[in-house]
This record gives structure tokens, C-alpha cells and sequence, in this order.
């Protein structure tokens, strides 16, 4: 993939027309606050349901993994649900957790034949990760990940303020 075929967006995610949209979602997978609880409280009780079942046969979904559920009432077909990690100042490999947690929804993608995606900037907002670094991570992954091109139309960024929107634009424009 290159970089003409990646869009940034500052807006809300839960308004998007693609395939499927990320959820910056807790271990519990039961929504919360920020990104999590918008797209929860978008998709409705059936996405809220979908998790719980997940947590049922699994447990709780850890750092760096990612699950898929269909996208209840919202546009989006599908939400990937990606656990990033908590910034502990960057000596717990946080930023190892991040790229995994990248890589771990485009492999979703990849699997379900998903030709759009959306992400948020995860682990940005309640759980501190350095808003600058997490969008040099999150961009590499997306750059890097073997045979993107072939199966992905569009990858948006959304951003929900304006500080991710000129960093990820900044980044990306290198």
C-alpha cells in the first residue's frame, strides 16, 4: 500500500461508510468511554451481546489481540475490536503491544475479505499513549503489512481531534 491510498479524516467513526471500523476497545470488550462507548452505544445491545460472547469462550481479549463482531446498527459492516496497550512511560513494551494490535486488525481484515477499514488512534486517549508515536506506529504497520494493496481498497485513519488529524497528516506526508 502506498501512501496516496490512505486517508486521514478528523470526524466520528461511528458515521463512516466502510467495510469495517476498529473499536479502541478495553480487555472486557464491554465498551467504556471515548471511541469504545460511542461505537458501542452506536451499534446497539447486539454488539454488546457479540462481545459478551466472545468473553464467554475466551476470556478477556489482552493487549496487542483483536476480535471481529458484525457492526450492529452502525454503517460499518463489521467492528474489530483491538486491545491497545496502557502508556507506562514506554519501558513495558507498549509500543511492540501498538504495532500488534495494528497488525492484528489488518489480519482480521485480510481473513474476511475486507476491502475498507477504519481506525481510530488507538490507545491515544485514557490510556496515554504519546498521541506523536502512536501515529508513526500505526501508519508503519499499515505501510508495511504484506499484501495490503491486494486487499484493501481504503484505509482511513479517523481522527477524533485535531491534534491526531495534523500529527497522522504530518507523519503520513514524510
Amino acid at each position: 500500500m502506498n501512501k496516496n491510498e490512505i486517508e486521514i479524516i478528523e470526524g466520528d467513526i461511528t458515521k463512516l461508510s466502510v467495510e469495517a471500523i476498529v473499536n479502541a476497545a478495553n480487555s472486557s470488550l464491554a465498551g467504556g468511554g471515548g471511541v469504545d462507548g460511542a461505537i458501542h452505544r452506536a451499534a446497539g445491545q447486539s454488539l454488546h451481546n457479540e462481545c459478551m460472547e466472545i468473553i464467554a469462550r475466551q476470556g478477556q481479549c489482552p493487549a496487542g489481540e483483536a476480535v471481529i463482531t458484525s457492526g450492529g446498527k452502525l454503517k460499518a459492516m463489521y467492528v474489530i475490536h483491538s486491545v491497545g496497550p496502557v502508556w507506562n512511560g514506554g519501558n513495558s513494551v507498549e509500543a511492540s503491544k501498538l504495532a500488534s494490535a495494528y497488525r492484528n486488525c489488518l489480519l482480521i481484515a485480510e481473513g474476511k475479505g475486507i476491502q475498507s477499514i477504519a481506525f481510530p488512534n488507538i490507545s491515544t486517549g485514557i490510556y496515554g499513549f504519546p498521541k506523536a508515536l502512536a501515529a508513526e506506529i500505526a501508519i508503519k504497520e499499515v505501510l508495511k503489512f504484506p499484501n495490503l494493496k491486494n486487499i484493501l481498497i481504503k484505509v482511513t485513519f479517523c481522527c477524533y481531534d485535531n491534534e491526531n488529524y495534523v500529527l497522522y497528516n504530518k507523519i503520513l506526508n514524510k
